[in-house]
């Protein structure tokens, strides 16, 4: 891996670590239904604008069950639920949580596609429920009322993205692009019919809150995942995979930075347990990355 993709890799991964930092600004003000809206809404309006501009078509009749399915697992259901969770779960637990999703594939992947899981993924998926005991354990006992089922919350989030990989690899492939804005463009129609009778709010939000939903939108689900693709494409999928590892590391700097959210030693330890757990249901090796070559 070159120098401009190890540029690519940590900006991608502090784009989408920060987005729970948003979560966190603009939740209390426009609720989660309309921020969510907003935010698949923006980032469709940017990915349309690159494929217009490129001349990239959408295959909509084609691809409309596949945009669907994904839109709903990939997008609009978990960003939902992070959005619930956001309301009390802080930044930095929202991204370690996050990081579980590789584990959730794994598991789905083996009731869905009957395949065994080995013997590494297995320890790994072990590791993963000590993680997030350690985490939630703790986090439980000092967060306000419904905190646990806010953890919960974040915990079906990342299902959700473990669904949407297994599903991707049960289908026919899609163009990087079309699938992107294609989901989209399904996030926004599954969203909307919740944001349009939830209370927005009845002034003008402060402009930090709004800079919050529009980065969301606009960086987090537009730009990202045009970066996202590119780095595939340059380096593979699996040293592209390297963000899962790094979107907590953010996410947790992000919100002690400018949130002044604690990091406690349940924190750190929690942390460090789920992503080694994410590791070795992954096959990850810090190694395979530096062997990568464009």
């Amino acid at each position: 891996m070159n120098a401009v993709n190890v540029v690519r890799l940590l900006l991608l991964s502090a784009i989408w670590g920060a987005s729970f930092l948003f979560m966190r600004v603009a939740v209390p003000v426009f609720g989660p239904a309309p921020m969510i809206f907003l935010r698949v809404a923006l980032g469709a309006a940017v990915l349309a604008v690159v494929a217009w501009h490129l001349r990239r078509p959408l295959g909509l009749r084609r691809h409309w069950r596949y945009f669907l399915v994904i839109g709903l697992f990939n997008s609009a259901l978990p960003w939902m639920l992070y959005g619930y969770s956001a309301r009390i779960v802080s930044a930095s637990l929202l991204s370690i949580l996050n990081s579980t999703a590789p584990m959730w594939a794994a598991l789905i992947g083996a009731i869905w596609l009957r395949r065994g899981l080995s013997v590494r993924a297995a320890m790994g998926l072990a590791l993963g429920v000590v993680g997030v005991a350690v985490l939630a354990g703790r986090e439980a006992l000092v967060l306000p009322a419904g905190g646990a089922l806010a953890i919960l919350g974040a915990l079906m989030a990342a299902c959700c993205y473990g669904v949407a990989t297994v599903y991707t690899r049960t289908t026919e492939s899609v163009e990087p692009l079309a699938s992107a804005l294609g989901t989209m463009l399904a996030a926004t129609v599954l969203t909307l019919p919740m944001a349009v009778p939830a209370p927005w709010p009845g002034e003008l939000p402060a402009m930090h809150v709004l800079v919050a939903v529009v980065a969301m939108g606009a960086v987090c689900s537009g730009w990202a995942f045009l970066l996202y693709f590119r780095l595939v494409g340059d380096v593979g999928p699996t040293s592209a995979l390297t963000v899962a590892f790094l979107i907590p590391l953010f996410g947790v700097f992000w919100g002690a930075m400018f949130l002044d959210e604690s990091v406690g030693w349940h924190t750190a330890l929690g942390g460090a347990v789920i992503l080694a757990g994410t590791a070795l249901v992954t096959g990850f090796s810090p190694r395979a990355l530096w062997r990568a070559r464009v």
